[in-house]
């Protein structure tokens, strides 16, 4: 059934130019159908893997996987956190002050939430540091006065490094607000919304403007599954009293990782289907191939063809169409996937827009990621479809009688 000649038939009728111009058109057709549905399959999913790669990394690598804080100050947390340190699954712990406030330069104005940090404690649980120049959390603990903001913050703000700005912080009670002259220390830049409302201080300086010198918000942890973390703060709930609370990064972000989550699987079932119609082409193009090849078909049964030979000529025929367009599909995709942040960029660049605003979308590029799972899905999803739907022209094939194609011969 499957010898050397039937495969050498069925590859002639795939890639030969002896078909009329209808049917080469339409297995061209066919063809060029798998490779744009392929191609945009793969760069698609790499694109969505590449937004939960930055949400993961980026934002969540800046912001705390979980928190645990309390109803008012907490003013001797080292016990707290060498009880957090114990548990498990807590990889780091670092005590944090939050603040709500404002930043003010030459009439323009900034919300921010300002978190205070322990330049140390916070390296271990946040990669923020990592993104500032070497030694600016070291300089902001014995600094008087220093903040470190995003770059969005920034440029609303119009300021840049070592400009002084106003920071005002809110009193409850209906008291005149706080307010300090502050020395921008470094701007940082994580490509995301975080970079629009976030700002750091020192621990102390900010426990100071809270008006609870020498106590903390709370602990932020680093956990070692981040979407076990709600469940870990459950737990680590259970063990402390009644005025702590907790939250993880799922009440923060979490919808933006599940409309992440649910965009790839709605589009990756709109572009499977994209490729299902490109396949079912095939359809067309073999059973016009079969009406072409009458003569051609009714000569092999005459020389002794089966019926599962016949079947299995068309087959890979139909095999060899959808192997072509999924193979230059695939490399088409790939080579996209790898350039599409440069190039969006460069063109950005070029025409001064900005496709992507950290206002509207979690992240400010369009990044991209290929995941070899995904790659294999596609490509064998494409196969099997291109295979399948070979079926029945082929069965038409077998049933064509040589009396009856060759009378007219």
């Amino acid at each position: 059934m499957f010898s050397r000649y039937i495969f050498l038939v069925g590859t002639r009728y795939g890639i030969s130019q002896g078909h009329s111009h209808l049917v080469s058109f339409i297995s061209r057709l066919s063809t060029a159908g798998l490779v744009i549905g392929v191609a945009l399959l793969i760069l698609v999913m790499s694109i969505m893997n590449g937004f939960d790669k930055e949400l993961r990394e980026n934002i969540l690598g800046v912001m705390p996987h979980a928190r645990i804080y309390h109803s008012h100050a907490i003013k001797h947390p080292e016990k707290l956190i060498a009880d957090l340190k114990q548990h498990p699954r807590v990889l780091a712990a670092s005590p944090y002050v939050e603040l709500q406030g404002l930043l003010s330069y030459q009439k323009r104005v900034a919300p921010v939430a300002i978190f205070g940090v322990d330049a140390e404690l916070e390296k271990a649980t946040s990669k923020l540091p990592g993104l500032l120049p070497k030694g600016t959390l070291e300089s902001l603990a014995t600094a008087e006065a220093g903040i470190v903001i995003g770059r969005g913050v920034a440029e609303k703000l119009n300021v840049a490094e070592a400009d002084s700005i106003s920071l005002i912080i809110p009193v409850e009670g209906g008291s005149s607000p706080r307010v300090k002259v502050v020395t921008v220390f470094a701007i940082f830049d994580t490509h995301s919304d975080v970079d629009n409302a976030l700002a750091l201080m020192d621990i102390n300086a900010a426990a100071e403007l809270s008006g609870y010198a020498g106590q903390i918000t709370g602990v932020r942890l680093k956990v070692d599954d981040l979407f076990a973390a709600p469940e870990i703060v459950r737990g680590i709930m259970q063990t402390l009293p009644q005025d702590y609370y907790g939250s993880s990064w799922m009440a923060t972000h979490g919808g933006v990782y599940q409309s992440i989550k649910m965009s790839k699987n709605m589009v990756g079932m709109l572009l499977f289907l994209i490729i299902a119609i490109a396949a079912f082409n095939l359809v067309s193009t073999l059973i016009m191939v079969v009406v072409d090849k009458q003569g051609d078909i009714a000569i092999l049964r005459t020389m002794g063809a089966s019926t599962a030979e016949i079947i299995t000529i068309f087959m890979v025929q139909g095999g060899l169409i959808g192997l072509i367009g999924t193979s230059i599909g695939l490399v088409l995709g790939v080579t996209l996937s790898y350039f599409v942040t440069p190039l969006v960029q460069w063109i950005e660049k070029i025409f001064g827009v900005q496709f992507l605003h950290s206002d509207v979308y979690p992240i400010t590029y369009l990044p991209s990621e290929l995941v070899a799972g995904d790659i294999a899905k596609v490509v064998i999803t494409a196969l099997l479809i291109s295979f399948f739907v070979s079926l029945y022209p082929a069965w038409r094939a077998s049933k064509i009688q040589p009396a009856d194609a060759l009378r007219y011969e």
